[in-house]
């Protein structure tokens, strides 16, 4: 169950292991996209679809899917990156009951983007918990866990993907030894746990009373979704802000500017604001309309004004 590129990549390490039958995949109902409406399907359904493994949709997997999943006798159900909640008509069906690929190491970080908060809020290290999947949200049993470290400036994209791998290779081990009998479940610490809102587009609007490290985390955090970004109090333009990092050098007069104003910008030193404990870059940006593209090469052909208010 799952519909996600890191559901996907689960399944797949699934499919690849011969000891595994996987009777079918449930993922979201197919959604309509961009401006045309095109319906899309969920990387989980298309890599369903090319496998020939039968697929079941629902708005409720719970509401809804009772009696098909039944018909089908799973031994277990496997959910990742699926967002339903499970009532106990689905979490008691199947004899090893569901488990879930997490990608944190529980009890930190619960909830639906522990991926991205992990890296706003700086850690070095994550990981991926198999666990038990009961009603309260994240809080089942622990059945495996390892952890990974985070690379430097390692965007929320590129850390999912590795995630991702990490957890599908996990999982088949878990199974594994879930059939031999050999896991020992460790309840959680609830003294440990950690929530973290689920993400909205307005989250990415860059707060210059933060570090120059902090606006870099978050960058990197909500890459590539939802980005970070600064509005031009000139112009209203909306800027997007992929990447940032500290800028170390000393800029003359800068006193005289306010938080979240533009201290400097040219093609040689890029485009710093000032920010709570010194400057930022903003290095990769995003005009309206324009290309995704570093900051000193926008900067070779088009001006930001001194004293610009973020």
């Amino acid at each position: 169950m799952g519909s996600s590129e890191l559901s996907k990549t689960v399944l797949e390490a699934l499919f690849n292991n011969a000891k595994f039958k996987i009777v079918c995949v449930v993922t979201n109902t197919d959604k309509a996209v961009g401006r045309g409406g095109k319906i899309q399907f969920s990387p989980v359904k298309q890599f369903a679809i090319t496998n020939n493994i039968p697929v079941l949709q629902y708005n409720s997997v719970s509401n809804e899917g009772e009696q098909d999943l039944k018909n089908l006798a799973p031994d277990v159900l496997v959910t990742a990156s699926f967002s339903h909640y499970l009532k106990d008509n689905i979490l008691n069906l199947a004899t090893y009951g569901v488990i879930n690929v997490h990608p944190s190491l529980l009890p930190k970080y619960r909830g639906t983007s522990p991926i991205v908060w992990a890296i706003a809020k700086g850690e070095k290290v994550t990981g991926v918990t198999i666990m038990k999947t009961v009603k309260k949200m994240d809080a089942g049993n622990i059945l495996a866990q390892k952890q990974l470290e985070i690379n430097k400036d390692e965007t929320a994209g590129e850390l999912t993907n590795r995630l991702a791998i990490l957890g599908g290779n996990l999982l088949v081990e878990t199974l594994i030894n879930l059939e031999k009998g050999t896991i020992t479940e460790i309840p959680q610490n609830e003294s440990e746990a950690s929530y973290y809102p689920k993400l909205s587009k307005e989250m990415g609007k860059l707060n210059f009373n933060l570090s120059a490290t902090e606006i870099q985390n978050l960058c990197n955090a909500f890459n590539p979704w939802p980005v970070c970004y600064v509005e031009n109090a000139n112009t209203n333009e909306i800027i997007k802000v992929y990447k940032a990092k500290p800028f170390l050098e000393n800029i003359e007069n800068s006193s005289i500017f306010n938080l979240g104003q533009v201290v400097l910008a040219n093609a040689k030193k890029g485009l710093i604001v000032k920010c709570n404990n010194g400057f930022v870059s903003l290095e990769v940006i995003q005009t309206s309309g324009g290309k995704m593209m570093p900051a000193k090469n926008y900067l070779n052909g088009k001006k930001i004004e001194l004293g610009t208010q973020f």
